[in-house]
């Protein structure tokens, strides 16, 4: 995809609050949003930090994961994270390795 494309499309992962109709949500506002976006970033550095990946949200719409290396690419959904991050750190990810648990719990 270009890079146009990624600015111009929409993240509609669950995790992704929006104020619209029907909806609840407490992030009514965007700097509410973007504050729950950063922590969301956050929590997912503290897992990807077990494979020396790092991710890093780009204005707002997208999302940059990069490995230690360098090497890098940019996806438009939080959902794409798993798989892109697995893809550049050369390994899988798995939520119940006791490795990551410990990882996590002392960071």
């Amino acid at each position: 995809m270009c890079s146009l494309c990624g600015i111009l499309g929409c993240d509609d992962h669950w995790t992704h609050s929006v104020d619209r109709p029907g909806v609840f949500t407490r992030n009514t506002d965007r700097h509410s949003r973007r504050t729950e976006g950063a922590r969301r970033v956050a929590a997912a550095n503290r897992v990807l930090s077990f494979r020396r990946v790092k991710l890093a949200e780009w204005q707002g719409t997208s999302y940059v994961v990069s490995n230690a290396t360098g090497a890098s690419t940019v996806f438009e959904s939080f959902s794409h994270l798993w798989p892109e991050a697995e893809a550049l750190a050369g390994r899988d990810l798995d939520p119940l390795d006791d490795a990551l648990i410990d990882w996590v719990e002392d960071r």
